[in-house]
């Protein structure tokens, strides 16, 4: 079999954050001195004829102690780490330069809680894939071993040939493998207008095969073992909605109306309130997603645990007593879910999906805000109110109070684990920040110097940390405050 990542752990390296140290060994190249990233691409090539090297790889990933990657956040705000990525490859483009062709050199340096101090994780090799700055997500990966929450894997990118899935010690770990080490899943990916295929390496370690019917691929060994994979087209590959004006006729229309809207309409059903999509207006403020807080940092109020219950059509249902599901976080910052099927463990990012109708799509935090918060939570029926002109967000206003679904809800419970009503008050002051539609964008001004305001992208990407200057957010980006990450269409 192949080996389709090269995997390697380097020691004894003072500073981690050197890029010399770890390219190559000072002096002459010396028979017994132990090989360093340098040595590795040049005796692992990705192509070779006869005993030469006709073509290298180019994108390497890097993992550094937890610790070290920690302290450069906290005293540079990571640029030791961003330039240790810049700096080695810019040896490599050095090094290796003839036998780049075409490709781009692409470094990525992370965390580790595995590794001991001075040392660090190489890997390399046909399944290990860097995305371009701005390229979106072709399919999602994602496992499960009873079908109902789901477990993100990894992405595949449309420049990406091969992803390797397996118990993470050479490629993406799926949570919940049952097979340790006796193989791996290889998935192969043949553009963006063909369906991926697994195949199982070594051949015979276990089978796998694709349900049709539920869309899942499942995995079992012969001892009885079962994993769930879903390989799933990303959102952002499908084709985007094109806004797209009525032809007129003789007599104009009531409204210039496009035939395709950003963000999904309001049934004409639904009960009469405020949180419901205006016809005709054009600038929204939607409550896409939950960000749960650290209940860590709120210790001195008593608050022990926070519960966000979801019903049947996972709308959001705070203080429901018969939930189809619930998240819990708790006094430690941990975070689990609870079913009719049983409770467990939940770990971002993670799809949720009780009932095999909807899923509830739980994200990591960009690290500029993990201090703050533990977990993104995506709202499969989001909330919208027009934006007519200037308003005011905060827990002393009620002209978006609609877009505030927990503020009196019993959500969070303290020592004695009896609910508690209120949990804006943890993370979101009285007022919060002012906004109003503008030509390009949301004109967004904090108002509160205690309050913590973020501007994430489409992506729900860090952008910037706002502070009491007016900023604009282009339409689709958000702005996160206090427990909301609110979305601006236009």
């Amino acid at each position: 079999m192949p080996t389709y990542v090269q995997h390697e752990v380097l020691g004894r390296i003072p500073d981690v954050f050197n890029a010399e140290a770890i390219w190559q060994a000072p002096g002459l190249a010396l028979f017994a001195r132990r090989p360093l990233l340098r040595d590795l691409l040049e005796r692992c090539p990705r192509e070779q004829r006869g005993r030469a090297a006709t073509r290298c790889f180019a994108h390497v990933t890097l993992r550094l102690p937890q610790e070290d990657v920690d302290d450069d956040y906290h005293l540079t705000r990571g640029n030791r780490a961003r330039e240790l990525a810049e700096t080695l490859a810019a040896l490599h483009r050095k090094d290796f330069g003839d036998l780049l062709g075409h490709d781009d050199v692409r470094y990525h340096v992370a965390g580790a809680d595995d590794l001991a101090a001075g040392e660090i994780e190489v890997r390399f090799g046909h399944a290990v894939y860097l995305p371009a700055p701005g390229e979106q997500v072709l399919f999602d990966v994602s496992a499960s071993s009873d079908g109902a929450t789901w477990h993100a894997v990894c992405p595949v990118y449309p420049e990406q040939r091969l992803a390797l899935i397996g118990d993470g010690n050479t490629g993406n770990a799926a949570p919940g493998w049952p097979f340790g080490g006796d193989g791996v899943i290889l998935l192969i990916n043949d553009g963006a207008d063909a369906e991926p295929v697994l195949q199982v390496r070594p051949k015979g370690a276990f089978d796998c095969v694709r349900d049709a019917r539920p869309g899942h691929y499942t995995v079992t060994s012969r001892q009885g073992k079962r994993l769930l994979l879903r390989v799933a087209r990303a959102a952002t590959a499908a084709k985007p909605a094109v806004w797209k004006p009525r032809a007129r006729d003789t007599a104009p229309p009531a409204a210039d109306e496009p035939t395709a809207m950003p963000v999904r309409r309001a049934s004409a059903q639904a009960a009469g309130t405020d949180a419901t999509f205006a016809p005709g207006t054009r600038a929204r403020l939607t409550l896409a997603a939950l960000a749960l807080p650290r209940l860590s940092r709120y210790r001195g109020t008593g608050v022990t645990r926070l519960e966000l219950a979801f019903d049947s059509a996972l709308a959001l249902a705070p203080g429901a007593s018969a939930a189809a599901l619930t998240l819990t976080v708790d006094a430690a910052d941990g975070l689990r879910v609870a079913t009719p099927a049983g409770t467990e463990a939940v770990q971002p990012p993670a799809t949720l999906a009780p009932l095999g109708a909807g899923a509830l799509q739980v994200s990591a935090v960009p690290s500029p805000l993990a201090d703050r918060y533990g977990a993104l939570v995506a709202l499969p029926q989001p909330v919208a109110l027009p934006l007519a002109g200037q308003a005011l967000f905060g827990r002393g206003s009620p002209a978006l109070a609609a877009l505030r679904v927990l503020d009196t809800a019993p959500c969070l419970a303290g020592a004695d684990g009896a609910p508690q009503a209120g949990a804006d008050r943890l993370g979101l002051s009285r007022s919060a920040f002012l906004c109003e539609p503008a030509p390009h964008g949301l004109l967004v001004t904090r108002q509160s110097a205690n309050q913590a305001l973020y501007h994430l992208d489409e992506d729900l990407r860090y952008v910037a940390t706002l502070d009491d200057k007016p900023a604009l957010l282009p339409p689709g980006h958000h702005v996160v405050a206090g427990h909301y990450v609110l979305r601006y269409d236009a």
